[in-house]
């Protein structure tokens, strides 16, 4: 009988391999936004293992995109963001309760998945390709390519640069090698550059304990923050939520773990997402999904089981109770460029989907969503790639 838990180098390797896309929106949202370090750690733990044990194959946990980023962007409050994450989870526990996500999900062109899963990765390679060239938003507003790092330049190169290039060779030539994983070899590197290197920020303050999360820590958010981020985060975001998470990512985890993953249906991510930005609500956390773009990359370093899962959750939720709010100082030690590594093999992983498309049409669709979401966002493309399919069934029309 096959195991739904392994713990070995592969596995854990495989837990890391989504660090590019959770820590820089925490880091952020901690940073700008002022959530709670404390909560949020101690909510991503608990989602991780409490996923892994019921779905019983590796599943993502990744904070929701559209909010995380306008957030950051806008520098919104922590009651706003909190208020979000309670909106969303009430509208996923009925939808997903009531089963009229199954609905949808039924009646979802596959090449909409597709394109979905195409411009996550697409959007996800962009990304680790701005950390590397240290020109994403987070490092911007640090006015720094690599903030944590005491040394920025070898020679005319930006650090970033060099260690992009040697962190992606290395993963070239280890990304299938069981007794060296990519994925681990790549993270612990940068761990022991941030700490060869670093600025050790917060390490003064570091002081081990038994820290848990404080209820309601900012309150309860005003009839004004409900209705901010309802307008300004919760509707953009619900479009790219049934799309990735809970579409894309059901049709991915069938594609890899085949019967494995018959827990893995779109009513039970839905419940399981809500469920878990219920909790986020009241510890001060950050919104959460389970995102296709999540699943490439634990995969991808290879992540086979949900004891993958179960790692990953465990230092989540070790780093939240025994660092309690100075649980940064030890996230600061891995460059954003490595970030950037794993960023860029995760999107190639999940863009390459695209491969059993054969239909012009369907093609088509997948490249027009691509377009879309590249000049506006996925929740539009998502959309626009529904209508778009269904008319292309008319056989009037050809592309």
């Amino acid at each position: 009988m096959k195991t739904h838990y392994k713990f070995n180098r592969l596995e854990l390797a495989g837990s890391l391999g989504d660090l590019g896309t959770l820590l820089p929106l925490a880091i952020g949202m901690i940073m700008i936004n002022g959530l709670s370090p404390s909560g949020l750690f101690f909510t991503i733990g608990l989602f991780y293992i409490f996923s892994g044990l019921y779905y019983g194959v590796t599943v993502p946990v990744q904070p929701m995109k559209v909010i995380g980023a306008y957030a950051i962007a806008t520098g919104m409050s922590a009651s706003q963001i909190t208020a979000s994450g309670a909106l969303i989870a009430l509208f996923l526990l009925v939808i997903g309760g009531s089963g009229v996500i199954t609905i949808i999900g039924k009646y979802t062109p596959k090449a909409v998945v597709r394109g979905v899963q195409v411009s996550t990765g697409t959007l996800l390679m962009a990304q680790g390709v701005k950390f590397m060239a240290g020109t994403s938003k987070f490092q911007v507003l640090q006015q720094t390519a690599e903030p944590y790092l005491t040394v920025q330049s070898i020679g005319p190169l930006p650090i970033g640069i060099v260690i992009g290039i040697i962190g992606g060779i290395l993963t070239l030539l280890l990304l299938d090698n069981r007794k060296l994983p990519a994925g681990l070899l790549v993270v612990l590197g940068g761990l022991g550059l941030g700490l060869a290197f670093g600025t050790h920020q917060g390490f003064d303050k570091l002081r081990l304990g038994i820290y848990i999360p404080e209820i309601l820590p900012f309150g309860i958010p005003t009839a004004a923050d409900f209705t901010l981020a309802l307008l300004i985060l919760v509707l953009p975001q619900i479009p790219m939520t049934l799309g990735n998470a809970v579409i894309a990512n059901a049709d991915l985890s069938r594609e890899y773990f085949g019967e494995d993953s018959k827990r893995v249906t779109y009513r039970a991510l839905c419940i399981s997402m809500g469920l878990v930005n219920l909790f986020s609500f009241f510890v001060g956390g950050i919104p959460l999904c389970h995102g296709a773009g999540g699943l490439a990359a634990h995969y991808r370093f290879g992540a086979r089981t949900a004891g993958s899962n179960l790692m990953i959750g465990a230092i989540f939720l070790i780093l939240a109770i025994s660092l309690g709010m100075h649980v940064l100082a030890v996230v600061y030690l891995v460059p954003m460029s490595v970030l950037g590594v794993l960023l860029i093999f995760a999107g190639s992983q999940l863009a390459l989907t695209i491969i059993d498309m054969r239909e012009r049409k369907d093609l088509f669709v997948v490249l027009v969503m691509l377009g879309i979401t590249l000049a506006s966002n996925l929740a539009i493309g998502f959309v626009l790639g529904i209508a778009i399919a269904y008319a292309l069934k008319s056989e009037k029309l050809t592309v």
